[in-house]
């Protein structure tokens, strides 16, 4: 056909039907090559028309050199990538079971270049064709995509099999396969390389294999912490995310908290808490608290946590309060959270503060309020007549936190007499009383507990 002409679509396909059908391999080659170069033009019919036929090609046992077979799959690659359910249809078609024993002969053969187009188009049909993968999952896709990478160095297609491997770690069976086969160092190398789609596709497979200590340490022997520390840093929003959930879930063992945060994954952190997306601050939440456990650590979050709240917009401030409303469980935090100059600051908040600022921040100040020497830093900074303040507010929540703090108060002898009128207010008596009855039924869960489980071990037969 000249340039700019109008094609007659349907003699065209049937001048391509008759010469599949009927010619020799160097024309069937030539109608191939001519049908990949017109795909983009091509009507949608007639490339659904045409995929039965390529399909068909990739099975012929008269094409010694593969051209034939290799011109088909060049055609498929390039059709699969126009989008659409042309993959899936390929898929139908046996394409994948097609390639994935060229594939196998081609490794047999040491074909390097057949090789490289079986990938290619394999790699089209998974990435155009999300519904395909089961059956490439069930074919064995892992086992020998996870072969051919074990047997190819830097190579072009090299990629390819990566987001091929990542595509299929969605699927739970070929996640498992892949910590049997010794994979994961593949799954390693995928979040480092490969487009973002593919990248994040492996944070996201790794988070989920993650979560045991086996997994969790080949993951690191593999180099998985610098891996995402690298996407948690350049990501996009989505890459960002999934690369914290990821890195933190391999910081809960507590021997990886230390490479984790050398890797520096804090100011990382910080960046997510006080980004825009609530999932990322619960993130961020999650694993400042974790990373905590390290005491060193607990002074870099507190200091972060400070200069979010002089700087940080509202959403931020609000995050940070929380963080430290959660730090104040750690023993060692407590001396961390006072020296940081956190304390005068959630007082600033909370006296010149919304009632949206006043509810949030009310709860970190309560539990804090709970170690002595944080109580003498907000006594000095001007909290307590803003606390006996909100015992009249219309907020419950601001009520029963402020009583919460004033009854806290008034186990310290220099406080008792600031606080000893407000002890006969209606809200303090009735968190008082709640409070006594969540202590006695704590005690008796303990001793219940501890009853059972020596009442258990004395009549189980099978103990010697």
């Amino acid at each position: 056909m000249e340039s700019g002409q109008n094609p007659d679509w349907e003699t065209e396909f049937n001048r391509f039907e008759q010469a599949i059908s009927s010619s020799p391999a160097p024309i069937r080659v030539r109608s191939v090559i001519k049908l990949s170069a017109l795909a983009n033009q091509s009507p949608e019919s007639i490339l659904t028309r045409a995929i039965p036929i390529l399909a068909g090609l990739l099975r012929v046992s008269d094409d010694p050199d593969r051209s034939v077979q290799a011109a088909a799959a060049h055609c498929l690659k390039r059709i699969a990538c126009l989008g659409g359910e042309f993959a899936a249809t390929m898929g139908r078609c046996g394409v994948i079971a097609s390639l994935l024993g060229l594939l196998l002969e081609a490794a047999n053969d040491n074909g390097i270049v057949l090789r490289r187009i079986w990938v290619k188009c394999l790699w089209s049909l998974v990435t155009f064709g999300s519904s395909i993968r089961i059956g490439l999952a069930r074919l064995g896709g892992v086992e020998i995509v996870t072969r051919e990478l074990n047997t190819w160095e830097d190579d072009s297609s090299r990629w390819c099999l990566l987001e091929i491997l990542t595509a299929l770690t969605t699927i739970r069976e070929s996640r498992r396969v892949l910590v049997h086969n010794g994979g994961l160092k593949f799954l390693v190398e995928a979040a480092k390389v490969g487009n973002f789609a593919s990248r994040e596709r492996a944070c996201h497979a790794i988070g989920l294999i993650g979560v045991t200590r086996r997994c969790r340490r080949l993951l690191v022997e593999a180099g998985v912490v610098p891996a995402l520390v690298d996407l948690f840093r350049d990501g996009d929003e989505k890459g960002k995310l999934l690369a914290g959930n990821a890195l933190g879930i391999i910081a809960a063992q507590s021997e990886y908290i230390r490479p984790v945060t050398e890797a520096g994954s804090i100011p990382l952190y910080v960046e997510l808490l006080s980004g825009g997306d609530p999932m990322g601050k619960d993130i961020a939440e999650d694993v400042f608290c974790i990373l905590a456990v390290a005491e060193g650590n607990a002074v870099l979050i507190a200091e972060q946590l400070v200069r979010i709240l002089r700087e940080g917009d509202n959403e931020s401030k609000f995050a940070a309060s929380d963080v430290l409303w959660d730090l104040a469980g750690y023993r060692h935090s407590v001396s961390v959270i006072r020296d940081s100059g956190a304390i005068p600051l959630l007082v600033g908040l909370v006296r010149d503060g919304s009632l949206e600022f006043r509810e949030r921040i009310s709860g970190a100040i309560s539990q804090l309020c709970y170690n002595e020497n944080d109580r003498e830093v907000f006594s000095e900074s001007g909290v307590i007549p803003i606390l006996i303040e909100w015992l009249g507010d219309e907020s419950e929540e601001l009520r029963d936190n402020a009583a919460e703090a004033l009854i806290n108060f008034s186990e310290d002898r220099e406080h008792y007499g600031r606080v000893r009128e407000a002890l006969s207010h209606p809200v303090i008596r009735s968190m008082q009383s709640r409070l006594a009855r969540i202590r006695a039924s704590h005690e008796h869960l303990v001793r219940s507990m501890r009853r059972v489980t020596i009442e258990h071990l004395a009549r189980d037969p099978y103990l010697p």
